[in-house]
């Protein structure tokens, strides 16, 4: 049974920084490329970062990887997404997903998916 499991959501003002955690169980983690991916209200699901398995290498959504930063610990089966100067148009649930396919953008190819951390920002 593979179990995503985000944390780290919450209120923040504009400006301030966040990290949210992901663990995984029940895959051999460092097989699999992992991402972030955010859903905002009536929006469509946003890939945002994703970092591979073996290698580390990680890849950003353009216009937001200056306030990004994804990282892993095959070790302890998690995986981070540090944010920066957090914007209100930041508000979202964020989620952490797994694929096999290396460097996956579309959230087609994630075949695994937590349940969600809300992110609010205010003005």
């Amino acid at each position: 049974q593979v179990q995503l499991v985000e944390s780290g959501g919450g209120l923040v003002q504009a400006g301030d920084s966040l990290r949210l955690s992901c663990a995984a169980s029940g895959l051999t983690f460092s097989s699999w490329t992992m991402a972030w991916f955010r859903q905002a209200p009536g929006k469509e699901r946003e890939f945002l970062a994703g970092i591979t398995g073996n290698a580390g290498s990680t890849y950003y959504l353009g216009d937001i990887e200056g306030r990004l930063t994804i990282s892993r610990d095959n070790a302890q089966n998690t995986v981070h997404l540090q944010m920066n100067i957090l914007k209100p148009e930041d508000t979202a649930v964020y989620y952490c997903a797994a694929t096999t396919v290396i460097a996956a953008r579309q959230s087609k190819y994630y075949a695994y998916w937590g349940q969600g951390t809300q992110v609010t920002v205010s003005s």
